[in-house]
């Protein structure tokens, strides 16, 4: 799953055509999928089998497998990407490496046959029929509204980031060799089989994408063929791969993928240095000195009986700490998430309605896209986050595409990396409005009306709320 951030403006103004096309592809064929909320959406996703018996059977233990045998599920996968929308594409400016891989699994390695510059779809049809390439297109949530739509709601359901690849293999052919990612992975198989293996990990919950040999990795413990509207599910570090059998002119399958970089020792690591910046103001024990010369020192053995005493109390303090302040993580993920999928004619969002006052009952929007962040750096402060591109537009176009130095950028995103900043005072009122359906301004939690209604006409001035 490519990194994410960055910018690629050339590609803004072809957003809209694509959304607009998308739209009438997805009025064509009756969704399956539940975008009333986050949890229903995860729940049509992975149907019939229930959330609790997913979570508590396969999540990060097994691969799950959902054959569905059902045409309509059928032509709703199909409308998501199909190999046809690869022309159109390719005529509104894609380019090898940023948008386009091909590549094919040529004795047990992974050769990629990418052209300079632009993708020509002709160039691209050729290698495809010809050299049996496989086409890998990148996040095309990018240019498809439907798959936006997904992999929104997915990123407010697990709250981390989502991406997705499509892989379209022509007869006969594989594409990647054996390997295993760093993520967890629902494949959705859109057009034609695809014959898959998958094999036990060598590396459980693997921290990186590896490639395997094939007389390292054993037999495989599942084999079988996706068929359109079937689901497969396997967790990070599952062996895999993949081939489209003779016979099937080609396959085409979407791979969305979540949970990078988000175990319990990334939250460690992200939690820790603000859990030490706190408990130093407090006790004297981490602020005496370390050794004379420890640094300089290759066995620092005698010093480890201190630094566990020093851990010790970390972890006293934490079982008595009210907040957490994890940075890093969150702010990572609410800058570079999607924006709510309001549709692609929908106005950018600007403050409208009534102005808040005392008497004023408030709810906020986007909730699931609001974070409330107390950050280690900020003294006595409190910040809730929410995506820049409310305010400027949207980064659909960017979603999971890598880093890029951008300094058209640099400004929104020195503005935007802390959201509006509250005084530390006002955590309580924040959670209020963040926790309930609706509140009135008067009973927020804070000393004075002034400040009630200052908090209020903040967060309406940034469409985080609106007036009943």
């Amino acid at each position: 799953m490519p990194k994410k951030g960055g910018k690629h403006a050339e590609m803004g103004k072809e957003m809209q055509a694509q959304c607009k096309r998308a739209k009438v592809e997805a009025a064509c064929s009756p969704s399956i999928m539940s975008f009333e909320n986050p949890d229903s959406l995860f729940g049509s996703l992975i149907s019939p089998i229930k959330q609790e018996m997913f979570f508590r059977e396969y999540w990060e233990q097994k691969p799950l497998l959902v054959r569905r045998n059902d045409p309509l599920v059928a032509a709703y996968y199909q409308s998501l990407f199909q190999l046809s929308d690869l022309k159109e594409l390719c005529s509104q400016g894609l380019y090898y490496g940023r948008d386009v891989n091909i590549c094919r699994c040529v004795n047990g390695k992974k050769k990629v046959l990418n052209k300079e510059g632009k993708v020509n779809y002709m160039q691209l049809k050729k290698d495809f029929d010809q050299k049996k390439a496989t086409i890998q297109f990148h996040q095309p949530q990018r240019f498809k509204e439907e798959l936006w739509k997904i992999q929104e709601k997915l990123e407010c359901y697990f709250g981390s980031l989502v991406g997705s690849n499509v892989y379209i293999t022509p007869q006969g052919s594989q594409g990647l060799p054996p390997h295993y990612d760093d993520v967890e992975v629902f494949i959705l198989q859109l057009e034609g089989e695809k014959h898959w293996r998958l094999y036990k990990p060598t590396v459980p919950l693997a921290r990186e994408y590896n490639v395997e040999s094939e007389d390292r990795i054993g037999n495989p413990t599942h084999e079988f063929i996706l068929k359109p509207g079937d689901l497969l599910y396997f967790p990070r570090g599952t062996i895999h791969q993949a081939d489209t059998p003779l016979g099937i002119s080609y396959s085409t399958h979407v791979t969305i993928s979540t949970y990078q970089n988000n175990s319990w020792g990334d939250f460690l690591l992200d939690a820790i240095p603000g859990l030490v910046f706190d408990t130093a103001k407090e006790d004297v024990a981490l602020r005496t000195s370390i050794p004379r010369q420890l640094l300089m020192q290759v066995d620092i053995a005698d010093s480890t009986q201190k630094l566990s005493s020093l851990l010790r109390r970390l972890a006293d303090r934490l079982e008595n700490t009210r907040e957490l302040r994890s940075s890093d993580m969150k702010k990572d993920f609410i800058m570079n998430r999607l924006p709510p999928c309001l549709g692609c004619d929908a106005d950018p969002l600007m403050p409208g309605g009534k102005l808040p006052k005392i008497d004023s009952k408030i709810r906020l929007q986007f909730r699931d896209h609001a974070i409330i962040t107390v950050e280690p750096d900020q003294e006595n402060s409190v910040s809730i986050m929410k995506p820049p591109s409310y305010a400027w537009g949207g980064e659909r176009e960017t979603h999971m595409m890598g880093t890029e130095d951008d300094p058209t950028s640099e400004e929104v995103t020195s503005q935007q990396t802390h959201g509006l900043r509250f005084p530390l005072s006002y955590l309580d009122a924040l959670k209020q409005i963040w926790r309930s359906s609706a509140v009135y301004v008067k009973e927020l939690n804070l000393n004075s009306d002034e400040e009630k209604e200052n908090l209020a006409l903040s967060l309406w001035s940034e469409c985080l709320i609106e007036v009943l």
